[in-house]
């Protein structure tokens, strides 16, 4: 892999400036997330919101990866890739407006932080996937608040 592959899979992985905002990075990279679902979402194609989420994923583990070799750390908190990827499963073929983004965004942040199981094992996986599973977690467990806010009528 040449240096210039490596230098771009650390700027994904940070996200570009995102992960080095002096407060909060993680949830700098959770606003990117809800950026790009937002223009995912405008085509109004749950494949395309399906094949985005999917490829961040899969970027992500490789570009998490190479930020976890640059910086010599397991999961720095440059790394935020995994949050734009905690957000588009967490809003993935969720039929909701403004409202429920913002409802999704505050449960994703409290999932990732919590770290409900199997979300802390998760970091232990190898290579990018530890990065990424745990933040993928958090994102189902705010899916789920989301669509069980739905199904009681909470949330339309």
């Amino acid at each position: 892999m040449t240096e210039t592959v490596r230098r771009v899979l650390v700027g994904v992985a940070t996200v570009g400036p995102c992960g080095f905002v002096p407060r909060a990075p993680g949830t700098v990279g959770s606003v990117a997330g809800v950026a790009l679902f937002w223009v995912v979402r405008s085509a109004h194609s749950l494949w395309l919101e399906a094949v985005v989420l999917i490829a961040v994923i899969l970027v992500g583990v490789v570009a998490a990866f190479e930020a976890e070799s640059k910086y010599e750390r397991r999961d720095p908190g440059y790394i935020v890739i995994d949050e734009v990827a905690g957000m588009l499963l967490t809003l993935l073929a969720v039929p909701v407006g403004v409202g429920g983004v913002l409802i999704g965004f505050v449960a994703f942040r409290v999932f990732d932080v919590v770290k409900p199981f199997p979300a802390r094992q998760a970091e232990a996986l190898p290579g990018g996937w530890g990065v990424m599973v745990d933040d993928l977690v958090a994102g189902l467990y705010a899916q789920g608040a989301l669509r069980l806010l739905l199904w009681v009528g909470a949330l339309a």
